[in-house]
């Protein structure tokens, strides 16, 4: 993850102009419908991870990422606080029947790996019970692997300064305030204490089977474009062979008459 190619923190670029975004974005897109195909098509299983900073650009990313493809195969994660039920479980264990089956692609919008940060930083579990997880998470991701599945874990980085803009922005923006809880202004001031969190989880958690893979999204339209250029690279998708595509005709009207049918319109105010 070394080179001034791979978007490393300090790189200063042009901002990618809207047209050049959406273009490069347009031509992902495609491949993104070909890998969709191609995993229907074998049988694929393929699960994302998505971690980060509070205001790295997770939900930016994985929305560019499935603008375009079926929420039946392309199916996003983000699941709420454990249930009392949930919390007495083996703290992996309900995500387990969210991961993919034969030829969906799963994207978890954070995961398991909640344990290692927010709990964690935030106290919502103990030291040792943060330790076991980090401890044990590399064994159970090797038997998902193993069982043919394709993992890949993504961390999303930004900068101080850039979280900040970030944040603030929220303030006032009725778009954004759903983004602005109390846990969220807890974790922006917990920065350091993330950052170490984060180290121990990438120190034991980075394995050749299951490697993070970092992208700095200061820059969110080239994060983007970034991650997903990267995640095609790593699935090893073909074209699928397909009937070429003639609309019928359409059936004659037989005398039929268009019925008032709509009682209730909506208002045309724009």
């Amino acid at each position: 993850m070394g080179g001034s190619e791979d978007g490393k923190k300090g790189d200063k670029q042009e901002p990618l102009k809207r047209k050049e975004y959406e273009g490069e974005l347009k031509a992902l897109h495609g491949e993104l419908v070909k890998v969709q195909l191609w995993a229907r098509h074998v049988g694929a299983k393929v699960c994302v991870i998505f971690e980060g900073r509070d205001g790295a650009g997770k939900g930016g990313v994985i929305k560019a990422m499935t603008e375009r493809v079926s929420p039946r195969i392309f199916r996003v994660m983000a699941l709420p606080p454990p249930t009392e039920r949930e919390k007495s479980q083996m703290f992996i264990q309900r995500y387990l029947p969210l991961l993919p089956a034969a030829g969906e692609i799963v994207i978890f919008d954070r995961s398991w790996y909640n344990r290692a940060g927010v709990e964690r930083v935030m106290g919502f579990c103990s030291e040792e019970q943060a330790k076991k997880f980090l401890a044990t998470t590399p064994f159970v991701e090797k038997a998902i692997v193993e069982s043919g599945v394709l993992l890949l874990k993504y961390w999303l980085e930004v900068s101080e300064e850039e979280q900040t803009r970030r944040m603030e922005s929220r303030i006032d923006d009725p778009r954004k305030v759903w983004k602005l809880s109390p846990m969220d202004l807890e974790s922006y001031s917990r920065w350091y204490d993330y950052s170490r969190a984060r180290d121990e989880m990438f120190e034991a958690t980075d394995t050749q089977w299951a490697p993070w893979f970092v992208a700095h999204s200061d820059d969110k339209k080239r994060a983007r474009l970034n991650i997903i250029s990267h995640l095609l690279s790593r699935i090893p998708y073909e074209d699928v062979p397909r009937e070429k595509i003639k609309l019928p005709k359409r059936q004659k009207s037989h005398d039929y008459v268009e019925a008032d049918y709509a009682r209730h319109r909506v208002p045309a105010r724009f």
